[in-house]
């Protein structure tokens, strides 16, 4: 058993694209594992091949084109996202008993580390009342979508995370309502003119979260 003084968050970095319901399983087992103080709270780094994924609130009518990508039904708050390669996914495994029992601050970090990581690259992410994500003012009124958040929390461990838009085929998007919001669109970094690296994504995405996301209670 761990002691209670373990405070380091394990980083685990897929290079290769990750099955969907492989990635599902660990992160069970994961969370089991940090909930009986036997595994330390880990954020994984990701990606997966082209996918879409329906959150609790997801609605049928929202899947525009079904035979398009293989859809899973996951556990995670939200409604229709994508997944695919030139996105980084990060699922995020923390013990939020430690960190105050507070769901809705965990959102709103999460939502600040993308903001965070995302002005490393010089790109103005921000928040929408009423939208989950992470937001790109364009001009003339223009609003596109670059990150989504959904999000599961079981006896106060978190799992599933955050999706960053870094390099991929928009279009992609077109065959669901992403998370539910029709009239805006979706971007990402390179589409922004902003061409990162992986290593340099992840460098920031690392970066960031430390800056967010404080060390549990009764550090020493």
């Amino acid at each position: 058993m761990l002691e209670n003084s373990v405070t380091t968050v394990e980083w685990r970095i897929s290079d290769q694209a990750v099955d969907y319901p492989a990635a599902v399983a660990l992160m069970e087992e994961r969370v089991a594992a940090i909930r009986r103080a036997e595994a330390p709270e880990m954020v994984w780094l990701l990606s997966h091949p082209p996918l879409y994924t329906a959150g609790t609130s997801a609605k049928p009518e929202d899947l525009l084109e079904p035979g398009r990508f293989p859809v899973f039904q996951s556990g995670r708050g939200g409604q229709y996202t994508y997944h695919g390669p030139g996105q980084r996914i990060g699922y995020v495994m923390l013990d939020l008993q430690r960190r105050g029992s507070d769901v809705r601050r965990f959102v709103h970090d999460l939502e600040e580390w993308l903001i965070r990581t995302l002005a490393q690259f010089g790109v103005k992410g921000e928040r929408r009342q009423g939208r989950v994500g992470i937001w790109v003012a364009r001009g003339a009124g223009r609003e596109d979508k670059i990150a989504a958040i959904g999000v599961r929390v079981r006896r106060w461990v978190t799992f599933h995370g955050v999706a960053l838009n870094v390099d991929l085929d928009l279009s992609h998007f077109d065959g669901i309502v992403p998370c539910g919001i029709r009239d805006y669109g979706v971007t990402s970094l390179w589409d922004l003119g902003h061409t990162p690296s992986p290593d340099e994504v992840d460098m920031a995405l690392k970066a960031s979260f430390a800056e967010v996301f404080a060390a549990p209670r009764g550090a020493a």
